[in-house]
């Protein structure tokens, strides 16, 4: 293994550090490190997304040979790595953008990795790959996905997932410190506990470490964090691409628009002053009942976002041909990713026993989840509306879920307004499916209704 680095000093640094005693040398040039490496050559370029990846490519390419392998291991755009596959290929090199999630931990330990591109490039790195990801039992949390920019793809909805699942135990957080005015050492025992059941997760776990953190002066930390949230775009860019493939895909939006609203920070402190709410009458419900509440309401919560997101995948799967094996999705974020957790063995096994659910909320295991954790959810959606605690996420997943058991929406009367201001037609329910009319609402219209039938 050769490591390289523009800033040279930093290969030396990590040669008489970290690699010390290894195998691993070291490089201070392209053409150096390019020598330096068995054919076929397998470079993985770790650099931030966009530009830079290509200008790392573009130093890369005249010292490489046909059959020659680029990784991408950052957090690039779905859509740049399938350009980059097809630019690659036209120069006979081979290209795999791989996301890769795990942090500092997996860093150390085993990451998960999500790998796509070039098939021609899989079994020149499928070792190496498997050999230090994590694992799920003896299984790596690692495996094809398929081409183009699907392993970035699957990175992608992953951050999404990651986005969602973090803003759901904020608004639980938020719950417990406002409405039911618990203290950080209170919270984090009750995440503790969580932890070791169906809320089992890598978030959970370090939420209750984050609580407990103390300054040297014995005051919390996290109280010291200010309110506002930073992201890199991966949340937006799941968000953007579900709306494009027309996926509903919900709580992830509303888990990107919350760190927007985060980011306002100053409008919010000046609001405050003047935006007056119910006030934070505490709940009449018991303490332990409402805990209990709120857990069942984040699993419920949990378990729609995941439906989303493979909904997600799956349009996706299809509209880009990479024909996804989801329960491999589900065993790659098992280990060494930032949502693994034990819940997702449940999922893997959903798809194992049909690879084409539609929605993992019609599986019987999450079908009976939901209903168990209903009453409760709703319970704790409307004491959220009534103490003016804000659960954008938590409430937005049992209104995806009452609009997906729906058979009936009101989508009817929308689409007759389309027709009465824009003659954009309709479906009639006593027609057969495709057949589209147009009606003269006012008796003073024309007859001339829109060619194209937008759902």
């Amino acid at each position: 293994m050769c490591a390289g680095n523009r800033t040279s000093s930093k290969v030396d640094d990590f040669l008489a550090d970290q690699a010390k005693g290894t195998t691993v040398v070291g490089s201070h040039s392209m053409e150096e490190m390019c020598a330096k490496l068995k054919k076929p050559r397998r470079v993985v370029i770790l650099v931030k997304a966009g530009a830079p990846v290509d200008q790392t490519i573009e130093q890369l390419v005249p010292h490489m040979e046909a059959g020659d392998i680029i990784v991408d291991g950052g957090n690039s755009h779905f859509p740049d790595s399938d350009r980059r596959q097809k630019e690659l290929e036209a120069k006979g090199l081979l290209f795999i953008g791989s996301g890769v999630s795990g942090g500092e931990e997996g860093a150390r330990y085993g990451p998960s990795i999500m790998p796509g591109g070039s098939a021609e490039a899989w079994p020149h790195v499928r070792d190496i790959f498997q050999a230090i990801s994590a694992k799920a039992g003896d299984e790596p949390c690692c495996d094809w996905l398929g081409s183009g920019g699907s392993g970035h793809y699957v990175k992608m909805v992953h951050n999404g997932i990651e986005y969602g699942d973090m803003q759901m135990i904020c608004e639980a957080y938020h719950l417990m410190k406002d409405a039911l005015d618990m203290s950080n050492d209170e919270m984090a025992s009750t995440f503790e506990e969580w932890d070791k059941g169906e809320l089992d997760s890598y978030l959970i776990d370090i939420t209750a470490q984050i609580l407990r953190h103390k300054e040297e002066d014995g005051s919390y930390t996290v109280d010291k964090v200010l309110d506002c949230a930073g992201q890199k775009g991966t949340g937006k860019w799941t968000a953007i691409s579900a709306l494009d493939l027309g996926m509903p895909v919900t709580l992830i939006g509303e888990a990107v628009f919350s760190r927007c609203l985060s980011a306002l920070k100053d409008q919010r402190v000046r609001a405050s002053e003047v935006l007056k709410g119910p006030g934070l009458v505490k709940t009449a419900i018991d303490k332990a009942t409402f805990l209990e509440y709120i857990r069942k309401a984040l699993y419920a919560a949990k378990i729609v976002s995941y439906a989303q997101g493979f909904m997600e995948l799956r349009e996706a799967s299809t509209e880009y041909k990479w024909g996804l094996n989801f329960g491999s999705c589900a065993l790659m974020w098992r280990g060494g990713c930032i949502i693994r957790s034990v819940f997702l063995g449940e999922i893997k096994a959903a798809f194992e026993k049909n690879p084409e659910l539609e929605c993992l909320l019609l599986d019987d295991f999450f079908k009976a989840a939901l209903e168990d954790a209903q009453l409760a959810w709703r319970q704790v959606v409307a004491q959220g509306a009534l103490l003016g605690v804000p659960l954008p996420a938590i409430s937005t997943a049992l209104n995806f879920y009452d609009g997906y058991r729906t058979a009936r929406m009101p989508a009817n009367l929308l689409q007759s307004q389309r027709d009465f201001f824009g003659a954009h037609t309709y479906e009639r329910v006593d027609k057969p499916r495709g057949e589209f009319f147009h009606t003269d609402w006012t008796g003073r219209g024309g007859k001339i209704s829109s060619s194209t039938y937008n759902q």
